[in-house]
């Protein structure tokens, strides 16, 4: 199976920290090692933007150069959705490689996946078609599709989340289906079997990450208006308190902080 990480900001905030654990469960502390990808929602002047930076690699994560290079470049976002593949339906390809992006109402959509689909063969007859052969994007292609077909113009987040409530348990009766979904605005998630999450905010503390040998003190790095929402498929630190989503469970994650 796969890993997800994602973030959701309050702020443009870095996610430099929690990738730099989180890559080495790509070949190094675990066997994700057959690609990977990070995408990060723009910044314009520190409001949500519009534009995406994305950069897959069918290398794995934990040797992967470009890989190395963001674990030291700070590129500020609300809104990042990362992977690291263990390949199980398509080839180890750079087209297989997750997240995958798309465009709907004027805006790029970004998702990532960690499962399998078993006897997952919708039909597609609008815009929205794979590139690669992976279950993972044709089941984001049919998600953007019937998104579309029920929506004539950009819904709120609310709407839309009332909508991916009806359409995901069509997907994910056929198997294994987490998911990070987000359109810059908001970050949405759905917990087949696993998926945990956090919010960090003010007063912040030392961290211990899982997968390297490091401590860092976030008081040093954010302020009071600071907050930032973690997802990730396993727990990233050691000393901090880890949220499990439960099985079946779709949440939104926006400014920062769970939206219920």
């Amino acid at each position: 199976m796969c890993q997800l990480l994602g973030m959701n900001s309050h702020l443009p905030a870095s996610l430099t920290l929690s990738f730099s654990g989180f890559s080495q469960r790509g070949g190094c502390t675990d066997h994700h090692a057959d690609g990977w990808g990070i995408a990060f929602f723009g910044a314009d002047d520190g409001a949500p933007g519009k534009g995406v930076r994305c950069y897959v690699d069918s290398e794995s994560a934990a040797t992967s150069p470009i890989a190395r290079m963001l674990c030291t470049h700070p590129i500020k976002s609300h809104n990042v959705v990362a992977h690291v593949r263990k390949a199980t339906v398509g080839a180890i390809t750079l087209e297989n490689s997750h997240p995958f992006v798309r465009e709907l109402w004027g805006r790029y959509w970004v998702f990532a996946h960690n499962g399998d689909l078993k006897d997952f063969a919708p039909r597609l007859h609008g815009s929205f078609h794979p590139v690669g052969n992976t279950d993972s994007e044709l089941a984001f292609c049919w998600l953007l599709q019937e998104l579309s077909k029920s929506h004539a113009n950009v819904p709120s987040v609310e709407e839309l989340t009332l909508t991916l409530r009806e359409l995901v348990p069509q997907i994910a009766k056929h198997g294994t289906f987490n998911f990070l979904l987000s359109n810059g605005q908001a970050m949405w998630t759905h917990c087949s079997t696993k998926l945990h999450y956090l919010v960090r905010q003010y007063p912040f503390t030392e961290v211990q990450l899982k997968d390297e040998d490091v401590s860092v003190d976030l008081a040093e790095l954010n302020g009071p208006d600071d907050r930032l929402a973690i997802v990730v498929t396993e727990p990233l630190t050691t000393n901090e308190t880890w949220t499990a989503m439960a099985p079946g469970e779709l949440t939104v994650f926006v400014d920062g902080r769970l939206l219920v």
